[in-house]
């Protein structure tokens, strides 16, 4: 099960090297990130399935998981090098339909959308029927 990880680093040159290579000497793949820079400071979430191998990694390269949090993945597209207009979008609207709030969404490798929303096992079972 994948995990989404909740980093704080500052906003200056080598901190996503850092971050990268403490996970890459760990053998702890990132399945997405998304990093965003504000105030001086990097909010950064990572998207890996060994969570307690990233946690130990990140640890031993003085890096403090703010927040672990249980996020649904969606599969990858049939080919998932061609880009389809209009997938998240769907998506969105059959959450917003089902009264489902979305707290959190990226893009991952092999074309995957990274959701977190206030109720998980409602939203996977929807968006299943969608896939």
């Amino acid at each position: 099960m994948v995990k989404d990880l909740l980093i704080t680093l500052e906003d200056q040159p080598g901190e996503g090297a850092r971050l990268g290579e403490a996970l890459g000497r760990a053998g702890v793949n990132i399945e997405g990130l998304c990093a965003i820079m504000e105030g001086g400071r990097g909010t950064v979430h990572i998207l890996v399935e060994d969570v307690a191998g990233a946690r130990v990694a990140l640890e031993g390269a003085s890096i403090r998981v703010d927040a672990e949090t249980d996020v649904i993945v969606s599969p990858a597209l049939p080919d998932p090098d061609i880009d389809t207009p209009g997938i998240f979008g769907g998506m969105a609207r059959a959450l917003a339909d089902a009264g489902i709030n979305i707290s959190l969404a990226y893009v991952a490798s092999r074309n995957r959308v990274v959701l977190a929303t206030d109720d998980n096992q409602r939203a996977t079972k929807l968006l299943q029927t969608m896939m």
